[in-house]
């Protein structure tokens, strides 16, 4: 059984291993559902947690369509600008609600989505991936301190699984962290809402 110091080593390792989409990698021509399906498996598959799992399918593409998180594809075919929203929805798909994605989602389709807008939205995408550097330093840091403070729990009695209890309390740690940071995201959404509502398309 894995001590937890190699588990916490294995998280960091799996931190630096985790890649992500540059837009010189999306290709130049537009892509059928399929061609971008296989794309987003090919390129995000590190982020799987079982080999079987889709990244995006068909029906959440279509979905994503119909609900106008983006403009509809033009001939049954995705573009490099379609690709890009579908990396940001599938970052966030797993945290918050369809409701508060399209909340979120909508002013970028809006003045982002189409070519010659300021600033076009692989120069947005650029723009917010370009703190990702910091921004995974500053986790790890993060990790590292929640995994120090959760070793320093369950100290003082005589426990026969006192390495399994720091674990939980660790894993705690995390999903506390999740946690509040989704409320403080739905909060935001919530907030966007109120002050300027999307307007339903037909």
């Amino acid at each position: 059984m894995k001590t937890n110091e190699e588990r916490l080593q294995e998280l960091m390792d799996f931190l630096d291993s985790l890649t992500r989409i540059n837009p010189s990698d999306i290709p130049a021509i537009d892509l059928y559902m399929d061609q971008v399906t296989t794309f987003m498996d090919a390129h995000l598959s590190a982020s799987k947690r079982l080999g079987e799992d889709k990244i995006l399918t068909k029906t959440m593409i279509n979905n994503y369509a119909k609900n106008h998180l983006f403009p509809p594809p033009v001939k049954k075919k995705y573009s490099k600008n379609h690709i890009l929203m579908l990396i940001f929805i599938y970052y966030f798909k797993n945290v918050i609600s369809f409701h508060d994605i399209e909340q979120l989602f909508s002013p970028i389709s809006e003045q982002h989505f189409a070519e010659g807008s300021k600033p076009e939205l692989d120069e947005l995408y650029d723009e917010i991936f370009s703190l990702e550097k910091e921004q995974r330093k500053r986790l790890k840091e993060d990790v590292m301190a929640k995994f120090q403070a959760a070793s320093q729990t369950f100290t003082d009695g005589d426990y026969e699984d006192r390495e399994y209890l720091q674990l939980f309390s660790f894993i705690c740690e995390l999903a506390f962290d999740v946690y509040l940071k989704k409320q403080m995201i739905e909060l935001l959404a919530e907030q966007l809402r109120q002050e300027k509502p999307i307007k339903k398309k037909k």
